[in-house]
């Protein structure tokens, strides 16, 4: 039994940091006990013994060959498309969760593998949305009569809650039945266990656990006919973790009687689904809030069945975690038809405005803002300006009139469509790109989508994205990787013989400029730097190469890195700035803080899917990161010679 509890350590976490202090960053041992280090999704570790000095000397130090792949070439038909976890670290040990829904025990040392568990999740076939996927395990410490009985806690992507011994890999039989909870089970509406999961390293405050889940939020016309109540609501629950038993559930579709159900208009609160919580969330438990990064209603892209402006949808609200009171909201798009909710926990950040404290959250968005609210009170730190934007051309569709608009900081992702945005190589590339979406609708930001086809920018897949951003609580500094992407949604008339659904996306596609050029000027992928105190931009760099020798072989003049449109994940340590990225080759790169410069970069064995994170053991620093996918994932772990 393992009885020393790091009970204290998650009470300092509370600030969003761990213990900044000299004897922090020389100690032999550090744990990352949280999918994010902390419980306000910092991603930073206060550790410097790989520093711009040492980071040369680099290397794989382990790797862990991933229990899916033996599962994939048993069940060939259930193949993950990568492996995206991150693992936690506590004492000496690494939990880490596979796209297939194993959970495994490493020792943090050697890699070496200490148990295995199945929770089976393939026996339901394919999950909803992305398939096989999941991010990360949460730990937990239960208070029992001998003492302290750790526990590993997950969602599962069929629709399971797991209370399994942290130190065994056994499910708690004190939980639920058999040590896991039905999750279909509770909502207030029957739910289809295809439709509905949870892949994201859940959030822990006290003894409660709160969850929300991935929603299949488009219609399934392999149902005959697609009903609107098809697609299961995203109401967030909070479960006590000594029993299973279900706590509270905050509807995120406001019921009759209940605070914003008039926005929902025509009783659409009734049928309308999704609006839920897919990425994390994050906490504060000093105050005993959690924070809801809330996604889009279904169906996303056409709201005629659902007029108004759709609390919960596309918002940031506030919960005391023991309750499911609702404290405070912020809905940073009014009825959604673009896909936009918010992708990634929001980073808690004690920062300093004019000469004020202020104990902040900052919510990075697909779109490119940051919303940057005090995180008590859910005022905004900067205005955020109400402006209109363009109406909708779709028959029975009603956009709202004005959007949101942060007025600091600035956008970090380009916005709509116009010169201002479009391929600037030259006059000409400019002039052919109009050509190329002539027949397209495109203009400024929130543009609806349309029966001819809208040009979004960004589109669904950001600005920012289920990575998110990563805090610097010693300098203030906001490191948010981002990508330029614009896609084209096309909306098309349905047969009401078949479904609810008066109007659903054709498809989603990508766009091309002239020469096969992307169609928007560089940088495609990219990282920026915010000081958090003042909101101005430290610096700005793309995130890779590209396409710039492309570039050049057309003549053209050398525009220097343009970036690629990948996710590439960092983490930010006392010394530097990682990201793991392809940059023609996979690597983790290390990077100087304040200017974003390369110093080094450690080619890898394949390609990193995962956020890196970093620990200590036995006075050796590691970096970690899942890579690879389909029947090759792998966990590796570098550390300096």
């Amino acid at each position: 039994m393992r009885h020393t509890s790091i009970a204290l350590l998650l009470l300092l976490l509370c600030a969003c940091t761990q213990d900044s202090s000299p004897d922090a960053a020389a100690a032999s041992s550090y744990d990352w006990p949280n999918y994010a280090n902390d419980p306000g999704a910092s991603k930073y570790a206060d550790l410097e013994q790989i520093n711009r000095d040492t980071v040369a000397q680099l290397e794989i130090a382990w790797v862990w060959e991933s229990v899916d792949n033996a599962a994939v070439a048993q069940r060939p038909q259930f193949v993950p498309s990568g492996f995206k976890a991150t693992p936690i670290k506590i004492e000496d040990t690494l939990y880490v969760s596979t796209s297939l829904g194993h959970v495994v025990a490493l020792d943090a040392a050697s890699g070496e593998q200490k148990w295995v568990f199945n929770t089976l999740t393939w026996e339901h076939g394919r999950p909803a949305n992305n398939g096989f996927n999941h991010r990360g395990v949460t730990y937990w410490e239960k208070q029992g009569e001998d003492g302290v009985e750790p526990r590993i806690i997950l969602g599962t992507a069929n629709a399971f809650l797991w209370s399994l011994d942290a130190e065994t890999g056994e499910p708690d039989p004190d939980f639920g039945s058999g040590g896991k909870v039905d999750l279909s089970l509770g909502l207030g509406r029957e739910v289809d266990r295809s439709m509905y999961a949870n892949s994201a390293a859940l959030t822990i405050v006290g003894d409660i656990v709160i969850l929300g889940a991935v929603v299949y939020d488009d219609p399934m016309f392999d149902r005959i006919p697609a009903k609107q109540t098809d697609v299961p609501p995203g109401h967030i629950r909070g479960f006590d973790l000594n029993t299973g038993a279900q706590k509270w559930i905050f509807h995120t579709i406001p019921q009759q009687g209940e605070f914003g159900n008039e926005s929902w208009e025509n009783d659409s609160w009734k049928v309308t689904g999704a609006t839920n919580v897919w990425t994390m969330m994050s906490a504060d438990p000093e105050l005993g809030y959690v924070y809801l990064p809330i996604g889009t209603p279904g169906n996303d892209w056409y709201g005629g069945q659902r007029l108004g402006d759709n609390l919960f949808g596309t918002s940031i609200v506030c919960l005391d975690a023991a309750t499911g009171e609702r404290i405070w909201h912020y809905q940073i798009v009014h009825h959604e038809l673009w896909d936009y909710d918010p992708p990634a926990a929001p980073n808690l950040v004690d920062i300093t405005v004019d000469g004020r404290e202020i104990k902040a959250l900052a919510q990075v968005s697909k779109q490119g803002f940051v919303y940057v609210l005090d995180r008590i009170s859910g005022e905004p730190v900067w205005p955020i300006e109400e402006r209109a934007v363009p109406a909708s051309t779709v028959p029975g569709e009603r956009a709202s009139p004005t959007q949101p608009f942060p007025t600091r900081p600035a956008p970090f992702a380009l916005q709509g469509i116009s010169a201002d945005t479009l391929i600037d190589f030259t006059p000409e590339l400019t002039a052919q790109a109009f050509d190329l979406i002539s027949e397209l609708d495109y203009g400024g930001l929130y543009t609806p989508p349309s029966l001819r086809g809208t040009i979004n920018m960004p589109g669904w897949t950001g600005g920012a994205e289920w990575s998110g951003a990563a805090f610097d609580p010693q300098t203030s500094i906001f490191y948010i990787p981002a990508i330029n992407n614009p896609i084209v949604v096309q909306l098309i008339e349905q047969d009401p013989a078949i479904t609810e659904f008066r109007y659903v996306r054709q498809g989603i596609t990508s766009i091309s400029g002239p020469l096969g050029l992307p169609l928007t000027k560089p940088p495609y992928g990219k990282i920026s730097a915010i000081d958090l105190n003042s909101g101005d931009y430290l610096w700005e760099r793309a995130n890779a190469e590209g396409i710039r020798e492309q570039i050049i072989a057309l003549g053209l003049a050398d525009p220097g890195p343009v970036g690629i449109t990948s996710f590439a994940p960092l983490l930010v340590t006392k010394s530097l700035l990682f990201q793991a990225i392809t940059d023609g080759v996979p690597v983790l790169r290390a990077m100087d803080k304040q200017n974003g410069e390369t110093i080094y970069q450690v080619e890898l064995p394949a390609i990193p899917q995962g956020a890196p994170m970093t620990y200590m053991i036995d006075g050796t620093q590691y970096i970690a990161v899942a890579a690879g996918g389909g029947a090759d994932a792998k966990l590796l772990a570098l550390a300096l010679p």
